[in-house]
């Protein structure tokens, strides 16, 4: 008998095989149950009838709790009713692990319930299909930046120089010196584009914020691609085209996990069509003055979520605003060359109220400008000596930008939250008051 996973049901139909499951739900009648089960790759159920299985392996099925574990065996069927497309006939079980009062029942519980307990939650169904659509992004991001000639460089998590300022870092002692949890890498990516030209990292950034909105989070990951020899033009169709990768990898390899999210396929679909639109700040902030909606939005100031949403929701696709204010955005920026009020960046705002998933800019390449840019944002010259080389031997212009991995999966799968989409390993977040 051949011993299989859940997911590769649609292999083996009218075949007896062997499946060691987990037991989700139940329900039963006199003469037959019926079992929600799961493997860790997919959910499908379980039929059990007392005619064929006999008084006592069925007394057995009919009592087993919630999370029991087992070794369940019997015959594949077909199950057009299911988001899945097949179920087990039941033959024959064997308990391998009692459970007894799982907490997390087959009824609604609150957020702040099941992030308490999210070492549980992974096991069912959303953050099952949010994990593996996750796996599928990391998967297509390395698909992607490998088929483009790019470089893995992986930044150090412990810093001594913050890319962004140091009111949101951790603090640390790294010896006799004070550090930080990194809140980017992509300095240090930097460093890797002029020497390998098209480098990117992916790995845990931080931020001392509280985590109490659907924004924001402790700790998250970043994929930070950065580029030699190219302008910020360049480097806009490169976002693009990740994003388009990335939509269209999801959809067409989780197609099960998004019908169990209850995500429309066509909706996505438009995601994937480029280029997508671009507007600058000055425009964006036109529309958020003519629409009536914010009276007191004035040139320069930052954008939030609601103001986001608005400028989102004028389009139909993911759209770049560009050229912010100097006063909003970090000193490693390259001033725009007709301006000098404004840096050559850009922020691509996800559809339907998800916010910013991509920062990035052009880089500052003249040495000159770029202490002066330190020195003006308060920072310490000598922290950045190492940065600054970049520039004293043989500086190029270069660009480069980072996206958000939980943005952009709460995006994509549609989710409400942040915090509900990714259940774990964000264990650090629930440390947080």
């Amino acid at each position: 008998m051949k011993k299989i996973n859940i997911i590769d049901a649609k292999d083996y139909v009218d075949q007896e095989v062997e499946i060691g499951a987990w037991l989700t739900d139940k329900r039963s009648s006199g003469k037959i149950s019926f079992l929600q089960l799961r493997d860790g790759t997919a959910f499908f159920q379980g039929v059990a009838v007392k005619s064929q299985l006999g008084d006592d392996l069925y007394e057995l099925i009919r009592h087993l709790r919630q999370e029991t574990s087992m070794i369940i065996t019997g015959v594949i069927h077909e199950d057009t009713r299911s988001h899945f497309g097949f179920e087990i006939e039941v033959s024959g079980l064997k308990v391998v692990g009692e459970s007894e009062d799982y907490p997390i029942t087959p009824k609604e519980h609150g957020i702040d319930f099941l992030l308490d307990h999210r070492h549980l939650w992974l096991r069912s169904t959303k953050p099952h299909a949010m994990m593996v659509i996750r796996n599928e992004i990391i998967r297509a991001t390395y698909v992607f930046f490998n088929k483009e000639g790019y470089i893995k460089i992986d930044a150090p998590i412990l810093t001594g120089s913050a890319p962004e300022g140091t009111t949101e870092l951790f603090k640390t002692k790294y010896f006799d010196k004070e550090a930080y949890l990194s809140q980017s890498g992509q300095l240090y990516e930097e460093a890797g584009a002029l020497a390998f030209d098209k480098v990117f990292s992916f790995g845990p950034t931080f931020r001392a914020e509280k985590s109490k909105t659907r924004r924001h989070l402790i700790e998250f990951w970043m994929i930070e691609p950065e580029m030699a020899f190219m302008h910020q033009e360049e480097s806009l169709e490169v976002q693009e085209r990740y994003v388009a990768f990335l939509v269209q990898s999801v959809l067409d390899n989780c197609e099960y996990e998004l019908s169990l999210l209850g995500r429309d396929p066509e909706i996505l679909k438009k995601y994937t069509k480029l280029p997508y639109p671009k507007i600058s700040y000055d425009k964006a902030i036109e529309m958020l003055q003519e629409s009536g909606d914010f009276p007191e939005i004035q040139w320069g100031a930052d954008f939030g979520s609601p103001e986001e949403t608005y400028l989102a929701e004028q389009f139909d696709q993911p759209v770049f605003i560009l050229n912010y204010p100097k006063a909003i955005k970090p000193f490693y920026m390259k001033p725009h060359p007709t301006r000098d009020d404004v840096y050559i960046c850009a922020d691509l705002l996800a559809p339907e109220g998800y916010g910013e998933i991509i920062g990035g800019s052009e880089r500052e390449d003249d040495f000159d400008k770029l202490e002066a840019a330190i020195k003006a944002a308060g920072l310490d010259p000598e922290a950045y000596d190492w940065y600054l080389d970049l520039r004293r031997y043989g500086s190029v212009p270069h660009s480069g930008f980072g996206l958000g991995l939980e943005r952009a999966i709460t995006w994509i799968t549609g989710e409400s939250h942040i915090r509900e989409a990714i259940p774990f390993p964000r264990l650090l977040n629930r440390l947080n008051p």
